[in-house]
């Protein structure tokens, strides 16, 4: 079946539910899994009264976005090896996340891409977008989506 099953997460209630339903689906067919979270780049605006901020400022955007993306792949590390998965975790920076998931997939040689999808439709779906559907659009690895 599957030897390597990518877990891309959001943190959010949905994500948890497609990472547990992917620990479960490893630990049936005996694979591994990486757990992988991508965090937003620091973006500056800038207009006519506002066009400088501070390194510093940068610095402690990303480190806090890592130190939330670690504490939230730690925790489905710990899920993992309750189970008796093995499971690596990886945090990438990009305001892609959808390109980072498929690169993911492809460097650690995953069989599978496991996600959640939150189901928006209408015009939510078009302002929001969905990375769920992006990765299915432009990946060949193979995504199973929980619901």
């Amino acid at each position: 079946m599957f030897k390597h099953i990518l877990l891309p997460t959001d943190g959010s209630k949905l994500s948890a539910k497609a990472v547990k339903r992917g620990i479960d689906l490893a630990k049936k067919s005996r694979a591994r899994v990486t757990a992988v979270h991508v965090v937003p780049e620091f973006k500056m605006m800038v207009d006519e009264g506002f066009t400088m901020l501070s390194a510093a400022l940068k610095k402690r955007f990303e480190e806090e976005g890592r130190a939330r993306a670690q504490k939230m792949l730690d925790d489905i590390a710990r899920q993992a090896r309750a189970r008796g998965v093995r499971c690596t975790t990886l945090c990438m920076a990009s305001d892609l996340p959808y390109q980072q998931i498929i690169a993911a997939a492809r460097k650690k040689k995953c069989d599978l891409i496991l996600m959640a999808s939150h189901g928006r439709r209408g015009l939510s779906s078009l302002l929001l977008g969905s990375e769920t559907a992006k990765v299915l659009l432009h990946t060949k690895v193979p995504v199973l989506v929980v619901r």
